[in-house]
């Protein structure tokens, strides 16, 4: 009686380690077949990018001469390498920032999802939060975005720079005195908390500021400045 029960017990071991084993075999190769047959990884990028344009861009904008505005084509090009970019919401949030769902669905930086009274009291007091009526008019923008890393220095790039319809400056990216490499133009000027300059005067009075939102506290942030509050650190959202 006792073989009896040990020669069970075997094949039912057995038989459960032929059963996970099967399970485990079935599940690689069905992740192998994914992986090599698609092109896109689970966010819907291209697992590989090359300078090559798709076909249809290529096409469509082989007439277009340098430095020529192409219309739709940044937008077309996202598309291109992220099939499941889509613009659910304005560049910029406005009052009507509560009717898209999508992007309080996510906390920052994907999201606004908690930050809808603070969002509602900096537009209350916020005077612009658009590109200019001049810029809105246009059917197709030529952008240039420019760094604080020091690269342009000594290039004599900044008449070129100044030529492009809108120039965005990252962080604390310097204009005055170095006109002459950096250009003197400044469209909008994008910036978290951590990489803002600190003084007002550094600031461009016809620029557009843009917060880049990466945690709740950048929001508060904004806040005090647009209500003029001391700033202090705070670790309650």
């Amino acid at each position: 009686m006792g073989l009896l029960i040990f020669v069970r017990n075997l094949l039912l071991a057995l038989c459960l380690f032929l059963v996970l084993g099967f399970l485990y075999y079935s599940a690689w190769k069905l992740h192998l077949l994914q992986w090599e047959d698609s092109k896109y990884d689970r966010l819907g990028f291209l697992l590989k990018l090359d300078s090559k344009l798709p076909a249809e861009l290529a096409t469509k904008y082989e007439n277009f001469s340098e430095g020529t505005c192409k219309p739709g084509y940044a937008s077309a090009l996202m598309t291109a390498i992220f099939p499941r970019f889509s613009k659910p919401a304005p560049m910029f949030l406005d009052d009507s920032f509560r009717k898209w769902a999508r992007i309080r669905e996510f906390v920052p930086p994907f999201g606004i999802k908690g930050q809808d009274n603070l969002i509602k009291a900096i537009l209350s007091v916020t005077k612009e939060y658009r590109l200019t009526p001049a810029l809105d008019s246009l059917s197709c923008r030529r952008c240039i975005i420019v760094g604080n890393g020091g690269v342009l220095a000594n290039k004599s790039l900044g008449s070129r720079i100044d030529d492009y319809d809108i120039v965005v400056r990252l962080n604390s990216a310097p204009v005055k005195g170095f006109e002459k490499d950096v250009g003197s133009k400044t469209t909008l000027r994008i910036t978290y908390p951590e990489g803002a300059m600190q003084r007002p005067e550094q600031y461009e009075h016809d620029s557009l500021f843009v917060l880049a939102g990466f945690k709740w506290q950048d929001f508060k942030w904004l806040k005090y400045i647009v209500y003029k509050e001391r700033v202090f650190q705070d670790h309650s959202p």
